[in-house]
């Protein structure tokens, strides 16, 4: 059993998406300090103007404040988000196909949590891939001291043998603890993605999974290296 450990992000890419499709457990993470001008609360989208931030404005109160302490300064990002997505993909060929959900999401609600905004968005879309991993939040677990020690007894907590991990993290796991406990560490490749059917000219491969989404909808799990294996 495969069990990934990470830090909500706000409309992430393609490749996040994967490590969820990979795991059979995904443990949401926000109990960790929120980091400024990260990918917790903004992300990319490709307009006929270049690339676009959507950011959450949020409020920082204290420099050890963890993701799931985290709220938002107030709504009016929603309503700008939503027309800047409507605007830079209203002409992509499925974007009246899943135009209600997101609108949805964005303009019907008023959760200022800024994890939970950023589950939500991440059930909703793992649906519209039809992924079945099982996604909880760190805080139904128990969580203990230690860096690595913690990704061991939650992996441990949830069954798995295999932890899954972005490549960037073997400069800090270690490893010997994942062996002292016969849980086996692999890691992420998000080398060689395919280029897919974008607006506007150039392609720009590490944007929000809303680029691919409506692209290329049905067809975007072609484009991604899970449902592939």
């Amino acid at each position: 059993m495969t069990a990934v450990i990470l830090q909500s992000n706000y409309i992430p890419w393609k490749g996040y998406f994967d490590l969820i499709n990979m795991a059979d457990t995904f443990i949401i993470y926000d109990e960790v300090q929120f980091t400024k001008n990260d990918w917790r609360n903004r992300n990319k989208i490709k307009s006929a103007n270049g690339l676009i931030w959507l950011t959450i404005p949020v409020q920082q109160v204290k420099l050890d404040q963890k993701i799931c302490e985290t709220v938002v300064v107030n709504n009016v990002w929603r309503k700008k988000h939503w027309n800047s997505i409507n605007l830079a993909y209203t002409k992509a060929p499925y974007f009246k196909l899943y135009k209600s959900i997101f609108e949805e999401l964005y303009l019907n609600n008023s959760e200022q949590n800024l994890s939970k905004i950023n589950v939500a968005f991440l059930s909703t879309i793992a649906n519209i891939l039809h992924i079945q991993t099982k996604i909880i939040p760190s805080t139904d677990l128990v969580l203990t001291t230690g860096k690595t020690q913690r990704l061991v007894d939650l992996c441990e907590q949830v069954g798995a043998n295999n932890y899954l991990s972005g490549a960037a993290a073997q400069a800090y796991l270690d490893i010997s603890l994942f062996n002292k406990h016969q849980i086996k560490v692999s890691w992420m490749d998000y080398s060689g993605y395919p280029v897919y059917n974008q607006l506007y000219s150039g392609f720009e491969p590490q944007v929000s999974i809303l680029d691919l989404i409506f692209n290329e909808g049905p067809n975007a799990i072609n484009y991604m290296k899970s449902f592939n294996l």
